[in-house]
């Protein structure tokens, strides 16, 4: 029986990922890659790490596993009103990976770096001891002084979040088999799980929250979590009509079969929304640009004084989520 040898680290890279690369990252031969920003305008930059079997599970399509990896790094520069410039990745991989695995990952992140306009600039890859982990750090570009920060929001501001909310903390939850997946159909199960695999980014809305919004972040570890963490920092309070939280169709109806599930809902994350304040001077102009874009804006609420953390309140309940987002630590 003939064994075929797996490809070393310069081979493997040649292979799978030197054809995503821009010309910024000089066919990956180099030891850096060269990028020169548009004169007139700031670098933003973002980072985050995923880990198997806390951000992913070994069963997870690798193609879904190098969107989310990508997908989050570029929801980070969307809520910042940055435009994707490319990006650096850094992957160790475990002793069992196969030539199978990384073909479906490689093909999975060009068409992710395609759809998200953020083309591969470089990176590292290496043998992990342990779990595959896997890590992005993305580079966006802002007209000069124009990055929207997460702690600017001011009293009066409008409270806004993008698309629909719950979506992906229920599709990780449908893994458990619950009884409210019963209530749903398979195209609603099916669009939950697609939802929590692959993340959509905001990217297209950056433009408007640069021009219209005045503090932004995207909702990663749980709407109230996140939202709590923003208002903090601008040291405001909020009020939210969680009546008014958008939600899916699929999400709705795992809500009315369960209905504590509301807290999943407005606690969970992966979302990959824009959670943002807006002065109402700006709203019916933003509302716009973003319908533009396709991208739905729903306003969920004021920024009122305090420090309190928000209140969600709908008719028959009035709640303060102090359990705050997720936190590895």
């Amino acid at each position: 029986m003939t064994s075929h040898a797996r490809p070393g680290e310069d081979s493997l890279i040649a292979r799978f990922f030197a054809p995503l690369a821009a010309p910024g990252g000089l066919g990956l031969k180099d030891d850096a890659a060269c990028l020169s920003p548009t004169p007139g305008h700031d670098l933003v930059l973002t980072t985050d790490a995923l880990v198997e079997t806390v951000h992913f599970l070994p069963g997870d399509p690798p193609g879904a596993v190098a969107r989310k990896a990508l997908g989050v790094n570029v929801s980070d520069l969307a809520a910042k009103g940055a435009d994707p410039a490319g990006f650096l990745l850094s992957l160790a991989l475990p002793a069992d990976w196969t030539e199978a695995w990384l073909t479906e990952f490689a093909a999975g992140l060009g068409r992710a770096a395609r759809d998200f306009s953020c083309p591969l600039l470089g990176g590292d890859t290496v043998k992990a001891k342990g779990a595959l982990t896997l890590s992005v750090t993305a580079l966006g570009e802002v007209p000069a002084g124009r990055m929207v920060h997460r702690s600017t929001a001011q009293v009066g501001d409008a409270i806004c979040v993008t698309g629909t909310i719950g979506d992906g903390a229920l599709g990780l939850l449908l893994r458990r088999s619950p009884a409210w997946a019963e209530s749903l159909s398979l195209d609603e199960r099916a669009f939950l799980a697609d939802r929590y695999l692959n993340p959509q980014p905001r990217h297209r809305l950056a433009p408007a929250l640069r021009t219209y919004a005045r503090a932004a972040m995207d909702v990663s570890d749980g709407l109230a979590g996140d939202l709590a963490k923003m208002l903090r920092v601008s040291r405001v309070s909020g009020v939210v009509a969680a009546d008014r939280v958008p939600l899916s169709p699929a999400a709705r109806k795992a809500v009315e079969a369960q209905p504590d599930l509301i807290d999943r809902v407005l606690t969970g994350g992966d979302d990959y929304e824009i959670l943002c304040t807006v002065p109402e001077s700006n709203l019916d102009r933003f509302v716009k640009e973003a319908d533009s874009v396709g991208i739905n804006l729903s306003v969920i609420g004021h920024v009122v004084p305090g420090h309190e953390t928000p209140v969600f309140r709908m008719k028959d309940f009035e709640r303060r989520y102090d359990v705050g987002s997720f936190s590895h630590f």
